[in-house]
Formats: structure tokens, sequence, C-alpha cells
């Protein structure tokens, strides 16, 4: 048998792993020091792991940074104490971005283009663009020599295996949310095809960059890399990308029906260091049934919004007939500039005459629904805005009149539920929200939808009662009955006990300089429901989320980070003797 060099200093990393880890111990690389090894390589090419080692060792910086010591034991095949074992794996992250880095880019480019986007009427299972990246995830998994597995197009499962009978599963998406591609200009001018990815100064343009194509690609080339240095692992590793996260949500569960639940879940869906905690997700969709419009005016005959629950749009369109258009557009453009220096003054409203019509339009910033307070809800102030101009001018009333009334009297522009009087919060999850996100419209209703974010106090049931009776006493009052459906989810709180998890929190916080403790997110995971279940990043906490957001990006260097900090994660738990 053939007993490479290779194998034998893996197998004494292996070794070292399982006879002296501690979760106490630490790399000792700070992230100043990984800046000056990447900025050591820059120009430099690397054929493998460990002539990247043999180059470290020979520079300065080996010997200013006590690496040397580590970098020894691993080539000699000696054993490793816990904080050389730890160097090692936050070094073989480093290696990741040093060798992978513009290749791991190129491949997010050809995730991006691919348009993973609902299509009403076609099943996600059946959409050739899911079938189309479920061909290129299975390419890329064959040219990595790793295991490939299509699960009747609902879930696309790769495998790393190891030598135990454990798995961890790691959960990313490969479905995106709509966009609305002329809102998608920078303030300079320059339009940006969603599907493509454009890099302007720093960041990568395109949807699915941070929500969540870059989770796939920083774990493909983690496997990869771990596969091709034979790094022995104690466990298997699954990565599960899902086709349903941003829509039904079945997808997974489907998986899970028919095939075994690993026994601890990661979510590269979510925050860093590492979220233990996801608020319930819900919704309150109010149906407005189509009538003929009443009374004397113009009329509202139609009006966007989000084009999914979890997403605020930047901007809200109502189109208004009339037979005197240009008296009408100076009407609401004097109403609404007087509406948005009453409310803040930041976002805009603008009228202008189109043909015949006149468009309204609302400007705002979009967010994700989950983060309500990082944007400026359009939908909210349109609704609101509509409904101010009573006895101001002349409206026709009518399902979207109605809908701007409920809206207003129940919502107004309040995200955390305190105009219906249901709010309510954790210490640790935060708030209740509430966002006037959804607005849709066909033959039979005008639709709206209030998107929920429920942290623990109080139970699904009882919440959705609460609203249901205040908004059930708001119809009898205004005579305005639409139809409601509710929707609303348990949060999820975990217990953050194992080696596992101090071993994930350490190596997150200590990559990115955080603080080491555990966090909370108002967005649900595929790992809701699931055991052992956390999320691990990919977004920095403090930093506005882009993913559905107009111009989605995510950074070069986040990008770079998460494939170093994922690279040095499935190291680490991949060879704990114990989770």
């Amino acid at each position: 048998m053939d007993f490479s060099l290779k194998h034998l200093a893996a197998t004494t990393l292996m070794l070292a792993s399982l006879s002296s880890f501690t979760t106490s111990a630490h790399a000792n690389i700070t992230p100043q020091q990984s800046a000056a090894i990447l900025k050591t390589f820059s120009d430099v090419s690397v054929t493998d792991f460990r002539q990247f080692l043999e180059r470290l060792a020979k520079s300065d910086l080996a010997k200013t940074d006590d690496l040397g010591p580590a970098i020894r034991a691993f080539q000699g095949n000696k054993s490793l104490s816990p904080e050389q074992q730890n160097e090692i794996h936050r070094l073989l992250g480093l290696y990741a971005r040093v060798k992978y880095g513009t290749a791991a880019t190129q491949t997010l480019r050809e995730l991006v283009a691919i348009p993973t986007v609902r299509v009403d009427g076609v099943a996600q299972h059946d959409n050739p663009e899911f079938i189309k990246i479920a061909d290129k995830l299975k390419s890329l998994a064959q040219a990595f020599d790793l295991n490939f597995r299509n699960v009747d197009n609902r879930v696309y499962e790769i495998s790393l295996e190891g030598t135990g009978d454990e798995v961890v599963g790691i959960h990313a998406h490969a479905d995106v949310v709509p966009v609305t591609p002329e809102n998608w200009v920078l303030k300079d001018g320059t339009r940006l095809d969603p599907f493509k990815v454009t890099l302007v100064g720093d960041r990568l343009y395109g949807r699915g960059t941070e929500d969540d194509k870059n989770g796939i690609v920083v774990t493909l080339y983690a496997m990869k890399i771990i596969k091709e240095e034979k790094l022995p692992l104690a466990r298997n590793f699954k990565l599960l990308v899902d086709t349903t996260e941003e829509t039904t949500g079945d997808a997974i569960p489907y998986y899970f029906e028919r095939n075994p639940t690993p026994h601890y879940n990661l979510a590269l869906d979510g925050g860093y260091p590492v979220v233990i905690a996801e608020k319930g997700y819900g919704t309150v969709m109010a149906s407005f049934a189509r009538r003929t419009a009443e009374g004397k005016g113009a009329e509202i005959i139609s009006m966007t919004g989000g084009l999914a629950t979890n997403q605020i749009p930047s901007t809200s369109v109502a189109t208004l007939v009339t037979d005197k258009p240009a008296e009408l557009a100076a009407s609401l453009q004097q109403a609404g500039t007087d509406y948005a220096q009453r409310n803040g003054g930041n976002f805009e409203v603008s009228a202008k005459v189109v043909g015949k019509d006149v468009k309204l339009t609302v400007t705002g910033v979009s967010a994700h629904s989950s983060e309500p307070e990082s944007g400026v809800n359009p939908v909210a102030r349109m609704l609101d805005f509509i409904n101010s101009l009573d006895g101001k001018v002349a409206l026709k009333h009518n399902p979207i009149t109605d809908a701007a009334r409920y809206a207003a009297d129940n919502w107004g522009l309040d995200y955390l539920g305190g105009k219906l009087g249901v709010g309510f919060s954790d210490a640790f999850m935060g708030p209740l929200t509430t966002s006037l996100t959804y607005v849709g419209m066909d033959d039979n209703a005008f639709q709206l939808a209030v998107n929920l974010r429920v942290p623990k106090g109080k139970s699904p049931e009882a919440l959705k009662a609460e609203i249901a009776d205040k908004l059930g006493a708001w119809s009898q009052k205004t005579h305005i009955a639409p139809a409601f459906d509710y929707s609303i989810a348990e949060p999820m709180y975990r217990n953050p006990k194992g080696e596992w998890v101090k071993a994930l929190l350490t190596v997150a916080s200590e990559n990115l300089g955080m603080e080491h403790t555990f966090g909370t997110s108002a967005g649900a995971t595929s790992v809701h429901e699931l055991p052992n279940g956390v999320q691990f990043g990919l977004a920095m906490p403090d930093v506005k989320y882009t993913g559905h957001n107009d111009n989605e990006f995510k950074t070069v260097e986040q990008f770079m980070l998460d494939l170093q900090i994922v690279t040095e994660m499935m190291g680490r738990i991949g060879q704990l003797p114990k989770l």
C-alpha cells in the first residue's frame, strides 16, 4: 500500500485530535496575523497545503508569530498540541483563500447566472432552471471527487465521507427571491443585471451572492480541499442544497421523510458567529374581494409591493385613472411632498403622468423582512399615504382603498405591532416585527400580506387569537370585511451545549474579531425544526443584510472570509473526538 507522507501527516493530525483536543485551546493567530499571511501570498501560487506550509515556515512570519513549532510538528508527523492543531486548521482556512479564492468567485458567478426564482404555476422541482443548477452542482461535485445525489430535484445532496457514523448536515439553498430588474440601479446611475455578478469596488452584486448561493460555493470548496489533502474525518459531512427555502419550504421535509436526519445541522444562511435562536415566521394575509368602484374621482387600478412575503421592496407604484391626469398628478405630488416631510423625510413620493394614467411612486429602502429596521418600507407608506388623501384628493372607493384603510388603521408605519397593540419582546430574541410586504392582485381579490417575526414569549395560538380579535373588531366597526388567513410558527431556541457548538463559536469569533457570545436571528432557516440545529454565518450581525434587497451584494473580502472560516470549521468539526 502506498502510504504517502501526506497520509502520515494527516493521520498524525487526526490522532492528536482524538487524544488531546480541548475546546479551551485557541488558534493563537489573530485576524491581523492572518491578514499578514494573506499579503505574503497575494502574488504567490501554491500547489497544495503542504507547499503552502513549507513556504510559510521559511518566511519571517513563522518566526514572528511563533507558527514554526506547529508547522514543523505537522510536517514531521509529530503529535500536535491542541493549540497547534487549531493553528493548522486556521492555516488550512487561509490556504483555501490563497489556492481557491479566484476559482470560488468564478463558481459563484456561474451559480448566480442561473435564475432560480419561483415561477407561478410551475412546481419548483419541474422548473428548468432548477434542473440546470442541479446539473451544474453535479458536475462540480464530480470534479471535486465528492458524492452527489439529486433527491427528486427537491434537495441536492453532496457528501464528504469520514470514518464514523455521525453526520453533520450543512444547509444552504439554491432558490432566490424574485427581482424587479428596473430597481437594480446604483446611485450613480449604473444599471445592474440581477443574474450576472458585477464587481463594483469590493462589492459582488447579484441575486444570490448574499442569500444563499455563496453558502453553497464555500462549502463545496471546503469539501474539495479536505478531500484532496486527504485529511481524515471522524464523521461525515452532507451539504444539503434546498430548493424551496424562500417559498413553500417543503423540499427539506420531503427529503427527511425519505432520508436519515443528520445528527448535527448548520445553516449557512444566517448570522455570525453562532445563532442559537430564530424567531418564528408568520403571515397575516388579507384578501379584499374585487368590487365595482364607488363614488367620484380618480380610481386606483393597481399597486405593486414586494414579490414575496419576506421581501420589503425599494418602491411601491400605484396606477390611477382619471379624466384630468395633469391636475391629479400635481395634487398628488404636493400632498406626497407634505406627507413625506411629516413622516421623517427619509423616503420620496412622486406623481407623474404616463400616457393617460398617473403613476404614483413611493421610494424607500429595500430590506429583508426579518430586518425591517434596516429599510424604509414603501408599501406601508404608500397605503398610509393613500388613506391620508381622504378629503384632500377625490378617490373612488374600491378594494385598494379598503386595503389602505386597513393598513393605516391597524399597522401604520410601525413595524413592531404597536399600532395594533400586539407588540412584545424577548430579552434575548428581541421584539415582534410586523412588516407590510407582499401585494398581489387578480380577477378575484387584492391581497396584502403582513410578515411577522415572532420571538418567544407568546405562543403562536395566543398571538393569532389576539391579532384575529383586534382585526375582527376593526372589521365590525368599519364594515370592511377582508378574508384573513393566518400562519404563525413557533420560534426556535437551542440550549448551546456540546463541543461542536463551542468550536463553531471559537472559529467564527476568532477569525472575525467578534465577541465570544451566541446570537439570535429574526430569520428562519431550514434547521429551524431539526435537532442540534444552529446558524453559522454567513452574514455579519452589525452590517445591513442585503439578501432580498434590490442591488444585493457580497463584498469580496467577506466572501473570502466565508471560504476561510467554513474550511477551518469543517476541518475542526470533522476531527473533534466528540461533538
